[in-house]
C-alpha cells in the first residue's frame, strides 16, 4: 500500500518555516501550505509565504482572523516591541495561544484533505521563550489530536512534526543554504517596514544565524 505522503505546512513567509517547507518537499511529501492574517504589525511576512507558495507551485490557503483583545505587541501598536532580556520571561511579542490557534486550523484542514502529517517550524534553542514553541507543547498537542479528532480515534493519526525544534539559527541557515531555500525571499522582522529593523528579537536571532554561519544575510544587501 503506498504511503500517504500528503501535509500540511504552516508557512510564516519566516526563515524556519520556508526552511521546514522545502525540508518537506526534499523528503518527498506533497504540502498544502497554510497561511496566517491574524493582524500581525509585520503584513509583509504574508506576502512573502504566499510568493513563496506560488514560486512552487503550491496550494495554499490564507485563513484570517483577529483578536480583538490583542494581548501581544505583534498585533497591538500601542505596544513597544521590547526585547527578550531572558529565555524565562515571556516577552510582549508573544501572541496568546497562536500556535494553538493555528495548529488547530492546521488540524482541521488535514482531516479535510486526508493529510497524516502537519509540519511547523518551532523551534526551541534560539528562541524568545515561547512556551508554544517548545517539544512539551508539541507533544501535548499530538495528544490532544490523537484523541479528539475524526482520524485521531479511527487509527488513522496526524503526527505533528517540528523538524527544526532542536538546531540552533546557525543549523537552521546553513540547512536553509543546503536545500536551496530562497532566503532573498523570506522575511523575520516584527515590524511592518521596508527593511528589516535590526533589532527586534526575530532580526537579532537571524542575524545571529547567518553571522555564527559565516554568511551574509540577502536581506542586508538590499
Amino acid at each position: 500500500m503506498k504511503k500517504n505522503k500528503k501535509c500540511v505546512v504552516l508557512l510564516s513567509g519566516g526563515l524556519d518555516s520556508t526552511t521546514t517547507l522545502y525540508y518537506v518537499i526534499k523528503q518527498g511529501y506533497k504540502p498544502v501550505c497554510l497561511i496566517f492574517d491574524y493582524g500581525q504589525r509585520h503584513k509583509k511576512e504574508i506576502y512573502c509565504a504566499k510568493k513563496i507558495a506560488k514560486s512552487l507551485g503550491l496550494k495554499y490557503y490564507v485563513v484570517k482572523f483577529g483578536l480583538p483583545w490583542k494581548g501581544s505587541s505583534l498585533i497591538n501598536k500601542k505596544l513597544k516591541l521590547t526585547k527578550s532580556k531572558h529565555k524565562n520571561v515571556i516577552p510582549l511579542t508573544y501572541v496568546p495561544a497562536r500556535n494553538i490557534i493555528f495548529l488547530s486550523f492546521a488540524t482541521s484542514l488535514a482531516e479535510v484533505i486526508d493529510a497524516n502529517y502537519i509540519f511547523f517550524g518551532a523551534n526551541q534553542i534560539d528562541f524568545s521563550g515561547y512556551p508554544d514553541c517548545r517539544q512539551e507543547f508539541v507533544d501535548a498537542f499530538q495528544k490532544m489530536i490523537n484523541v479528539g479528532t475524526k482520524k485521531g480515534v479511527s487509527g488513522k493519526k496526524i503526527k505533528i512534526v517540528a523538524p527544526l525544534i532542536n538546531l540552533t539559527k546557525e543549523e537552521i541557515v546553513k540547512l536553509a543554504v543546503k536545500l536551496g531555500v530562497p532566503l532573498q525571499n523570506t522575511w523575520s522582522c516584527y515590524k511592518g517596514a521596508k527593511r528589516p529593523c535590526g533589532s527586534c528579537d526575530s532580526c537579532r536571532f537571524r542575524k545571529m544565524g547567518f553571522k555564527k554561519a559565516g554568511l551574509v544575510d540577502p536581506l542586508d544587501k538590499k
